[in-house]
């Protein structure tokens, strides 16, 4: 008897789709796509590393990768980097929490109310122009340079992305959806969440992914201009001691919290945003 041509087919599908996803994933070089992010780092410390061994490049400016190393282990071992980590992650994310959770208020807030957004958005625009460095003397002169002022300095400035992405992302939303819940009798709370935060959300998340960012950045300005313990403390206190590895030591530990922060976001925008299209390389649009 012969074979059904359709079970035939299907069957070729499911044997030759694994091979294909894994190909997708080793389009370049044969590597794994999340290898690839990280060649042109090594490439660079490789590079580095050389210099420095071959003495082409001062030890006192730019100390080799290894000595850098062997530099953050030693006060991993201390302990001592672990009490800065911990000292900054608590300031960034209390910062980031009050200043994203203000923003995503008033945001919805300004973006659902036509006399908000006339009363309030003008000036938050205005206010938003503002360089954040530029408040420093400021919140020196008004409260000092306590926790008070670094938590407040890093709140300000996690407000103004996820404020302004919010209020873009609610009024963005199509006015057919608008009609629907019109039609529907929603009530207000069923509309904000049925509609707004579900249309909102792409521009919010995008806004949260900024917001971190900022946040340590503000973060490093903070612990620089008073603090007793932190990693922008940390590069503080080695620059006033030419220690130079322990400098690079806290750039470090920056670029691996934003990383890390940023990947956070990421993950929560892939399950909470399943529902689109993904863009996996600009292939769906020819890129």
């Amino acid at each position: 008897m012969a074979a059904d041509p359709q079970a035939a087919k299907a069957q070729a599908r499911a044997v030759t789709a694994p091979r294909a996803e894994a190909a997708r994933q080793r389009d370049w070089l044969g590597m794994p796509r999340w290898a690839q992010g990280w060649l042109l780092p090594l490439a660079v410390l490789l590079v580095w590393e050389a210099a420095a061994r071959a003495g082409l490049v001062s030890p006192a400016m730019l100390p080799a990768p290894s000595v850098i190393a062997a530099s953050a282990l030693r006060l991993l071992a201390s302990g001592e980097l672990g009490e800065h980590a911990w000292a900054s992650f608590r300031r960034a994310a209390a910062g980031f929490l009050l200043g994203g959770a203000t923003g995503l208020l008033f945001g919805l807030f300004t973006g659902l109310g036509r006399w908000a957004q006339r009363l309030l958005d003008p000036s938050l625009q205005m206010l938003r122009t503002v360089p954040l460095l530029a408040v420093i003397p400021l919140f020196i002169l008004w409260f000092g340079v306590g926790e008070f002022s670094k938590g407040l300095l890093i709140a300000l400035g996690a407000f103004f992305p996820v404020y302004f992405h919010t209020y873009l992302g609610v009024r963005s939303a199509e006015a057919k959806l608008y009609e629907v819940t019109r039609v529907l009798q929603f009530t207000r709370l069923q509309l904000v969440r049925g509609l707004i935060l579900p249309a909102a959300l792409p521009n919010i998340l995008l806004g949260a992914r900024l917001s971190a960012g900022v946040s340590w950045l503000m973060l490093s300005v903070a612990e620089m201009m008073g603090a007793s313990e932190g990693i922008g403390y940390m590069i503080q206190d080695a620059r006033v001691y030419a220690q130079t590895d322990l400098v690079f030591v806290g750039i470090v530990l920056f670029m691996l919290a934003g990383k890390l922060t940023d990947a956070g976001v990421r993950r929560l925008e892939l399950r909470w945003l399943r529902w689109r299209r993904p863009f996996q390389d600009g292939k769906e649009k020819g890129l």
